[in-house]
């Protein structure tokens, strides 16, 4: 056998491709929908954050800048952990995927909060003061001028972001929750091959280079007109 035989045999073994398929399969829908969750209420919960902050309420405001430097500082690991084994010493037990969702979803609120937060900073304070001054009040004020623009100002940071922590979707698998990665290692433990690693590789990429093109084509749709 050729080193080329070798590599395929090792990472594109059709016979191993053949029988871990429909585990691969399952573990990629079962990250496609722990990211679709995490990416909806992440991003909700950032910009709802966000917008409260807006309102200078310094109790509140402070609550969210703990919130959000501790979510920032922790490894999402320690938290899936302290989650899953942690509270049911406590009386409440969440499955894994619960926990997982929950886990991300706060780490990419936390940092989705921080970048909508400095796109509404970075809209001219003059565009509030002219829209309250037409009788806006300050959440249709916040609606329909703040936002609008301080959302274009932050698509690429927060897809950049949001690539980055669905990702973590791979953490499930040390809580025992049957996602991509989970899926692969235990197929590649009993084939004795690397090629469901290989196929999870593949399967990554089918899932997150779609939303890294559709991250740039919308920064590029809705980029400021230049003069």
């Amino acid at each position: 056998m050729t080193r080329f035989e070798a590599f395929l045999d090792t990472f594109f073994n059709v016979a191993v491709m053949q029988r871990y398929l429909p585990d691969i399969v399952a573990g990629f829908f079962v990250t496609c929908g722990i990211a679709v969750l995490v990416v909806v209420s992440g991003l909700a919960l950032g910009l709802l954050l966000a917008v409260l902050r807006s309102y200078r309420i310094g109790w509140i405001n402070f609550l969210i800048i703990i919130f959000v430097d501790l979510l920032r500082a922790l490894p999402p690991l320690v938290l899936i952990l302290i989650l899953y084994f942690g509270l049911p010493n406590l009386g409440l037990t969440l499955s894994g995927y619960v926990v997982l969702w929950l886990v991300l979803s706060l780490v990419l609120a936390a940092f989705a909060e921080e970048i909508f937060w400095a796109g509404i900073l970075s809209v001219n304070s003059g565009q509030r003061l002219a829209a309250r001054s037409t009788g806006l009040g300050f959440l249709q004020t916040m609606v329909y001028v703040i936002l609008p623009q301080a959302v274009r100002l932050t698509i690429a940071p927060l897809t950049n972001r949001t690539i980055a922590i669905t990702k973590n979707t791979a953490l499930g698998m040390v809580i025992g929750v049957g996602e991509l990665l989970n899926q692969a290692t235990t197929a590649q433990s009993f084939a004795g091959n690397a090629t469901p690693l290989m196929m999870a590789t593949i399967a990554y990429l089918i899932l997150f280079v779609p939303v890294v093109y559709a991250g740039r084509w919308i920064e590029t749709r809705y980029a400021w007109r230049r003069a």
